[in-house]
């Protein structure tokens, strides 16, 4: 695959689009990029402050951008419910839904206003309930997609625990979070399946950003540290600048799944250079346990059971 970059990116105008947490990072470069190509675009976040400079930043840097803001809170269903209430009742349709919000490796245990383990309630039932509600959205969107963010560590320390789903028995920060990228791409591709069994017409697939400097390795590691840095923080400093890049070139393969005509469904793009942590564009590395469909298809199950939303079968367009 020839290097792939924003200019790559066909007219998006006319589409609609939901980005979870687009307020900074990776969100907000997914936003920055698909704004610029003329989408239609809604920012969400936890954060309403922050969720207006960053419509505020992109409204300077393209003024004739169609763009808004809109609070939505993956760690709480009922705020994930009011979201896709409120958007049902002012579109009827959505063309593309990128699920990019997450939390990452809080050295200690944390929990969803639901009671669900933090990475796996945030990174993964909150956007697959988030997906289910707005599914008949999507049904009637232009050629509609969604896609999942990933991550490599998916191939790391990488099992759905369905004894200790929620880790209550003993939390481990880094297989806690890869437990929670695996879930996000089982979720793409089971839903793909489901798609076509169901001639539903949404197009999934999934991405990793490589390692991308954002706030979101500081943020969650963190949490409860105040400003004290770990050796883990000293290490990747030194390591950054060699093997990471940035923001804007980590939202790529997100990008590349979400508008190109040659991504496919089901499939999963990220960076291609050492280890996968940056460089151009292409087909990542999908780890067995996610190729393992009756993985999928059991944690789809779970998930439904765990949200209390029972996605259908058919939906009426």
């Amino acid at each position: 695959m020839t290097t792939w970059t924003t200019s790559n990116i066909p007219s998006q105008s006319g589409r609609r689009v939901v980005i979870t947490g687009a307020t900074g990072g990776l969100g907000y470069e997914t936003a920055l990029a698909l704004a610029c190509a003329g989408a239609d675009v809604l920012l969400t976040g936890r954060n309403t402050d922050k969720g207006n400079a960053a419509l505020n930043r992109i409204l300077r840097a393209y003024p004739g951008a169609t763009i808004r803001y809109a609070d939505l809170d993956l760690a709480d269903l009922s705020s994930v419910a009011r979201f896709a209430t409120t958007l049902t009742s002012e579109q009827d349709s959505i063309d593309l839904l990128i699920n990019n919000a997450g939390v990452m490796t809080p050295p200690t245990r944390n929990v969803t206003k639901d009671g669900f383990e933090l990475q796996f309630g945030t990174n993964f039932l909150g956007h697959f309930a988030l997906t289910a509600r707005l599914l008949p959205l999507l049904r009637n969107g232009r050629a509609p997609r969604v896609v999942n963010l990933s991550s490599g560590a998916h191939r790391l320390q990488a099992a759905i625990h369905f004894n200790d789903l929620q880790w209550e028995r003993s939390y481990k920060p880094w297989a806690a979070y890869a437990q929670s990228k695996l879930a996000m791409i089982l979720f793409a591709f089971e839903l793909q399946r489901r798609s076509d069994a169901g001639t539903w017409s949404v197009m999934s697939n999934a991405a990793h950003p490589g390692w991308a400097v954002t706030d979101l390795q500081k943020s969650g590691p963190r949490m409860g540290r105040g400003a004290r840095r770990t050796l883990a923080d000293r290490i990747g400093g030194m390591l950054e600048p060699v093997l990471a890049q940035s923001a804007a070139e980590g939202a790529l393969p997100t990008l590349f799944a979400a508008t190109s005509p040659d991504a496919k469904p089901a499939a999963y793009y990220g960076p291609q250079g050492l280890l996968e942590l940056k460089g151009p564009v292409g087909l990542a590395k999908v780890g067995a346990e996610a190729r393992d469909a009756a993985v999928g298809m059991r944690l789809w199950s779970v998930a439904e059971r765990l949200t209390g939303f029972t996605w259908p079968k058919e939906v009426s367009p």
